[in-house]
């Protein structure tokens, strides 16, 4: 199970809030049937009824306002994950290509997204079981073969080919 996000709390904090709203909602109507039913036939309408009445036609109302823009901001949301899923894709996709067009060796090529990822030559070298010295070797190779002098050289060259171009298409109307 994954770890819920803020986005999601602020959601169920919503569904709960509507959940206790319409229970108010309920009482309110039941009240008001009590008091109209309660009182003899010539005193049923009050002002104190028409009040609770208008109070309880406009929570309903806010209810479906609430469940209508929660629905919204659901959409909404899904589509921003889509987006970064293929945004995602697409960047691993560009890296790939990278790597093959480079030439990079299986061990450049851990070595490169580690580096891409934002690890230090020490995590690099402990994950990979190799000495710094490896790793530096790596880099070196890495850097000569994409014609580049750094990590964030790379990492530019790399992102290169998104910056402008659409992931995602416009939302359906």
């Amino acid at each position: 199970m994954r770890p819920a996000h803020n986005s999601d709390r602020i959601r169920y904090a919503l569904m709960a809030l509507i959940v206790v709203q319409a229970l108010c909602a309920l009482f309110f109507v039941y009240d008001s049937y009590i008091d109209l039913v309660s009182k003899p036939a010539g005193l049923r309408i009050s002002f104190h009824l028409v009040v609770e009445m208008i109070a309880t036609l406009s929570l309903a109302l806010a209810i479906v306002f609430e469940v209508l823009y929660l629905r919204s901001m659901m959409a909404q949301s899904a589509r921003a994950e889509k987006g970064m899923r293929i945004a995602s894709g697409a960047l691993q996709d560009v890296i790939e290509e990278y790597f093959r067009d480079w030439g990079l060796t299986p061990a450049e090529r851990d070595v490169a997204m580690f580096s891409i990822k934002g690890m230090s030559i020490a995590e690099i070298a402990d994950l990979r079981e190799s000495r710094e010295g490896t790793i530096k070797a790596h880099l070196n190779g890495i850097y000569r073969k994409a014609d580049v002098s750094g990590r964030s050289q790379l990492i530019s060259l790399l992102v290169e080919d998104l910056i402008g171009q659409p992931l995602v298409g416009a939302p359906a109307a």
